[in-house]
């Protein structure tokens, strides 16, 4: 289905008619399905030894009724460019129909081309949902694309093959020109720093294709973060401080730029050294900018040998909602890294992301990265310590969440197999709570997540705004 630029009067009614119509049949199928539900249930019933012959004839006579309906309706229907689709197999961007269907992290599904444009744009939010993203992985949705294949094929009509890329404007002469010379003024005077730094911070923002420039060249990168050599100009001018960080943000947020950023030795440590110093949207943005170059593995590693850690969790004690979000994204990020878990625990972790619970605030996060630590002994003990088993059990209790209930359960399984006084804790919980239908359904389901977690230990994590 394609949309055009203009739409006179008539073929928006003809569009409103195929919407209703399309609406009234699913409508009429689902009365089928219901009948022939109805029948089948009073069928058994008669061969059961009941009598309800009359009332199995009366929903067959009302079944073809509907299905005649359905029939005549279907005949009527208008088929805009040569058919009408289920509204579930529209990308929610480009409103045609999903021809390489991939899905977004936070569950919406999109067709590729369009999402990936959205992306390469600077966009960090879902556009169906708005949340804010945890990561822009992309991941192929084959049971969307098996249905449309099947649906297309039913009706006669042509499988749709996926769309060439949709391609982001590229840099011209002009545009290289002009960021190169903003870089120089960084070099000059206070008042033309702070110029180009708004500038540049306002260009990365609003013109996805700069963010190449500053891919392509190590050099490039330096220059912009040459005003931030000196630890004075943090301190005494905030402004330039949070223009250029959140600058370094924007141009983090393609793939193909984040190994580049991350090789560039003087970014990681600026943005290191911003979790502590500078405006709290600078020591926000620092944080977001290091859960984007962490998304890849190598990163990673890097971003944990240079301590960013400690400062990520002092963000996360410290800090507004909104820093605390980016610092737990980032956390969570780098703690998928095997190698940055022990340093975590050592930095504290387990005490401050404990505290975190017990005051209800991001609790979701706040488990994904407990269970990504709790294999470890040392954030056993530190779990110990801190007599935490109670406020785990209350969340398997009381949470409406399933996915923190599993997150619970992998840490109280961790727990238990290391801690006496946890099993002793837990067996006296249970006295009280095994009795009820609450604690029995939620036992069969425990059983049911250690086997599957285990021994892949899979942590679900949904960043939302």
């Amino acid at each position: 289905m394609t949309m055009s630029g203009s739409m006179d009067v008539s073929d928006k009614e003809a569009e409103v008619s195929d919407k209703g119509n399309n609406n009234k049949s699913r409508e009429l199928m689902n009365e089928l399905y219901n009948l022939t539900l109805e029948i089948i249930a009073a069928a058994d019933e008669v061969n059961s030894g009941g009598d309800n012959n009359e009332r199995i004839l009366g929903k067959i006579d009302k079944a073809f009724q509907v299905l005649s309906a359905l029939g005549e309706l279907l005949k009527k229907q208008k088929h805009v460019d040569d058919f009408v689709f289920p509204d579930e197999f529209s990308c929610p961007i480009s409103m045609e129909l999903i021809k390489d269907p991939v899905v977004l992290s936070t569950g919406v599904t999109y067709d590729r081309p369009y999402i990936e444009k959205w992306l390469k744009d600077g966009n960090r939010i879902c556009p169906q949902t708005q949340q804010v993203l945890s990561n822009i992985e992309l991941f192929p949705n084959h049971l969307i694309r098996e249905l449309i294949r099947q649906w297309c094929l039913n009706r006669g009509h042509e499988v749709p093959s996926p769309v060439q890329d949709i391609k982001v404007g590229s840099l011209t002469d002009a545009d290289r020109k002009h960021i190169s010379s903003l870089l120089q003024k960084l070099s000059s005077s206070l008042s033309d720093q702070k110029e180009a730094a708004k500038e540049i911070r306002k260009l990365t923002k609003q013109m996805p294709s700069s963010h190449s420039f500053f891919g392509e060249s190590t050099d490039a990168m330096l220059q912009l973060l040459t005003p931030l050599a000196s630890p004075k100009t943090c301190e005494e001018h905030p402004d330039l401080h949070e223009d250029l960080i959140t600058a370094v943000l924007n141009i983090s947020i393609p793939d193909d730029n984040k190994q580049a950023i991350v090789k560039c030795p003087s970014v990681i440590p600026l943005l290191i050294e911003s979790l502590k110093l500078g405006t709290m949207e600078t020591r926000t943005n620092a944080a977001a900018a290091l859960f984007s170059l962490s998304a890849l593995d190598d990163n990673k590693v890097a971003i944990g040998q240079l301590g960013a850690l400690k400062p990520l969790l002092d963000l996360l004690e410290q800090g507004d909602r909104s820093a605390m979000k980016d610092a737990a994204s980032a956390i969570y990020n780098l703690c998928r890294q095997r190698e940055n878990r022990g340093p975590a625990v050592k930095d504290g972790a387990v005490k401050v992301i404990i505290g975190k619970i017990k005051e209800r605030v991001y609790v979701s996060e706040m488990l994904a990265i407990l269970a990504l630590l709790s294999a470890s002994h040392t954030a056993i003990d530190e779990f110990e310590k801190l007599n935490s088993v109670d406020c785990l059990l209350s969340i398997i209790r009381d949470s409406d969440s399933e996915t923190d209930k599993e997150n619970c359960t992998v840490v109280l399984h961790d727990f238990c197999n290391y801690s006496r006084y946890a099993r002793k804790g837990i067996r006296e919980d249970e006295s009280k709570w095994n009795n009820s239908e609450d604690g029995r359904d939620w036992n069969r389901k425990a059983n049911a997540i250690l086997d599957r977690v285990r021994p892949s230990k899979h942590i679900s994590y949904t960043r939302t705004n």
